[in-house]
């Protein structure tokens, strides 16, 4: 049956069911009572509703609570088990692999370290490699945990550079600073790994990622609009305008910020991240004459680094080379920002990355100087900037989202569960907000 603004039932009985489970899973455990003023819903259709949840196995029961001169309610709370998702995260210097319930609580892990050492960073992202890392790490997290294949709602991955779609090979990795050039990784991945057809792939930016994990569970709650920076070897960012909407990567990192300035991986010249990524700041470390230790991965050479600039002994005299590169560092980050501040007037800067918590601990309220003296007055006395709060994990549970946020927007089915005709398709496209909205 199709209604006058063209919604169906079943569109309406999805939406409902996606109201309730998107309350019950952030402000939950809820009791019926409480779930109809914060979804708008009627308590009849809260009702059947939740008597379905339940039957599927979605929501149980969680303790009751004392009501005003009645019988106790029953508190009702989204079932962990009742479904399964994989973050992948890949990385700078490894690949990460975490197997999360349906609550996000992470059941197993594994890492894979990529190259260090290589003179050429593109050396690192052999497209081989990086899919048999994927491969072992999602059959060890199943194994480990001892899920079946077959609990999985989805994997997710986050990746350097721009996720294209296409008909024949689905999502296509467009990585120019790793070397990747229209890499058909999901096709590679379902080639590859041991998982049922059924089981979708979910593939995007790694900037992408982390923000969605910092507005969800992170820094990022309650605000309306973010954009949520990763600092790594490379630098990225996600504008967010919607707290609940997947938010849009962008190349940050490629805006030129010195016209001629130092080459960047990407190729051209005068990129922030020429100047901000831990891969260059490093190498200008060592131009300078600075000692960056041998054979280390990128993150120790970080550590060490900030150690020498930033000496935790007293009366020790910080490295003064180590010292003058991350103060000019620290005045490119600023302006950069004030590029953010500038373009979108977002209520909050957030602080990623590895790479980004490691630095942000040391000079942000430098890099806040900066971005004040460089932005407009009017939006950079209006904007938040601080530390994320998800720590290095934070790009593999904003990828194991993203099966998550699909499951929801379906009400709580997979997706084979409910087959949709192609005139009711356009009302999947939507995100979990636009549906509970209703």
């Amino acid at each position: 049956m199709t209604m006058r603004n063209g919604r169906t039932v079943r569109d309406l009985r999805r939406e409902n069911r996606t109201a309730v489970l998107q309350r019950l899973y952030f402000d939950g455990p809820m009791s019926r009572f409480s779930l109809g003023p914060a979804t708008g819903l009627s308590s009849g259709s809260i009702s059947n509703v939740v008597a379905e949840l339940v039957a599927e196995g979605l929501v149980e029961e969680a303790g009751s609570v004392d009501s005003a001169g009645g019988r106790p309610r029953t508190l009702l709370r989204v079932s962990p088990a009742s479904g399964y998702m994989i973050g992948v995260d890949v990385g700078e210097t490894r690949v990460r692999i975490e197997l999360f319930d349906l609550t996000l609580t992470e059941l197993a892990r594994t890492e894979r370290p990529l190259a260090v050492g290589s003179p050429n960073s593109h050396d690192r992202y052999e497209v081989g490699v990086v899919v048999a890392h994927v491969r072992e790490g999602i059959a060890e997290v199943l194994r480990l945990a001892d899920v079946p294949p077959e609990g999985l709602l989805g994997v997710g991955v986050g990746v350097p550079g721009i996720v294209a779609r296409t008909a024949e090979d689905g999502a296509v990795v467009h990585g120019q600073t790793i070397g990747w050039d229209a890499v058909p990784l999901e096709r590679l991945l379902r080639e590859s790994v041991e998982l049922p057809a059924s089981v979708p792939y979910w593939i995007d930016n790694g900037a992408k990622t982390l923000g969605q994990a910092e507005m969800w569970f992170g820094a990022g709650r309650g605000a309306r609009s973010a954009v949520v920076v990763l600092f790594g070897s490379g630098v990225g960012a996600c504008v967010v305008t919607d707290p609940m909407g997947p938010g849009r990567a962008i190349e940050w990192g490629h805006l030129t910020v010195r016209v001629r300035g130092r080459r960047c991986r990407c190729g051209a010249r005068g990129c922030l991240e020429a100047y901000a990524g831990a891969e260059a700041l490093l190498e200008r470390w060592r131009e300078a004459g600075g000692l960056p230790p041998a054979d280390a991965d990128e993150e120790t050479a970080l550590t060490a680094m900030l150690a020498a600039a930033y000496p935790a002994e007293p009366g020790t005299e910080p490295d003064a080379t180590a010292l003058a590169v991350l103060e000019e560092t620290a005045e490119y980050l600023g302006a950069g920002f004030a590029d953010l501040i500038n373009l979108f007037q977002p209520e909050r800067i957030l602080v990623g990355g590895w790479a980004g918590l490691q630095l942000g601990a040391r000079f942000l309220e430098t890099v806040k100087g900066y971005a004040s003296q460089y932005a407009l007055a009017y939006p950079a006395a209006r904007v938040g900037i601080g530390m994320g709060t998800l720590g290095p994990d934070a790009v593999t549970v904003g990828a194991a989202i993203l099966p998550l946020a699909d499951f929801f927007g379906r009400g709580g089915r997979r997706a084979e569960a409910e087959p949709e005709t192609a005139e009711e398709q356009p009302a999947w496209a939507s995100t979990v907000r636009d549906r509970a909205a209703h």
